[in-house]
């Protein structure tokens, strides 16, 4: 059977002119595909506007693939490939399949012998390791933290007793309502000689990151808000 390709699209962290953060090759593709796997519908429409489509998102096909999709539909969507047919798979920030439902597809797309073609572009969680001063050469992503506070400051410190066991960069996000929350969290936690790294709308003109003992921070009254923002640990 004629399968086409999984294009692997990536797309702003924010509100960014696309050109300024999406390299030319992975918008020209985006460009040329009529069929799209996406986590949320609207925010690919406005990006994909934006990246030169004005005018013709109304001729292009989309499917979502968040949270809430069932795997039966996940295994539907290998029809989209017949005939040669190539599919672009889109998540809401950054790079696809990152912390990313979209990673389902990937996978079944190797299981069936699709070709998957990632292209790059701006990742919240590399960026904030490039410019946070912590440990690049060991590393690990913890994802979400719990949301309930004593479950999470359980999590906190055994991250914590991980990174200075294997003096490892800690790496993880929280939805943007609950970043003060879990940075005042981490401030009553950790040690204070531990290092903190708060990185918040990264590419955009108003970004911000400052990695600091726990220590310094608690002098610093800093308030995160609603931004998106990537938290690192060094023990």
């Amino acid at each position: 059977m004629n399968r086409g390709t999984l294009y692997l699209i990536p797309s702003p962290l924010g509100d960014n002119d696309p050109a300024e953060v999406i390299p030319e090759p992975a918008l020209e593709t985006a460009r040329r595909l009529k069929v799209f796997v996406v986590e949320e519908v609207r925010t690919v429409r406005r990006f994909l506007s934006r990246a030169g489509l004005k005018g013709h998102i109304g001729e292009l096909e989309f499917h979502e693939l968040n949270e809430h999709t069932d795997p039966k539909e996940v295994e539907a969507y290998l029809h989209l490939f017949d005939n040669g047919q190539d599919v672009g798979l889109i998540s809401e920030a950054g790079l696809p399949a990152v912390a990313d439902p979209g990673a389902q597809l990937v996978s079944l797309c190797h299981r069936e012998g699709i070709r998957v073609v990632p292209f790059t572009g701006p990742s919240s969680l590399m960026l904030a390791l490039m410019g946070s001063g912590l440990n690049g050469q060991s590393f690990a992503f913890c994802g979400y933290l719990p949301a309930k506070t004593e479950e999470r400051r359980a999590m906190i410190r055994k991250i914590e007793k991980r990174s200075s066991t294997e003096h490892q960069t800690q790496i993880f996000i929280e939805t943007p309502y609950r970043n003060d929350s879990l940075f005042k969290d981490l401030l009553a936690t950790c040690a204070d000689r531990t290092k903190i790294t708060v990185a918040a709308n990264l590419t955009l003109p108003d970004a911000f990151i400052r990695t600091c003992s726990v220590s310094a921070w608690k002098k610093s009254g800093l308030v995160i808000e609603k931004r998106p923002c990537v938290f690192l640990m060094l023990a």
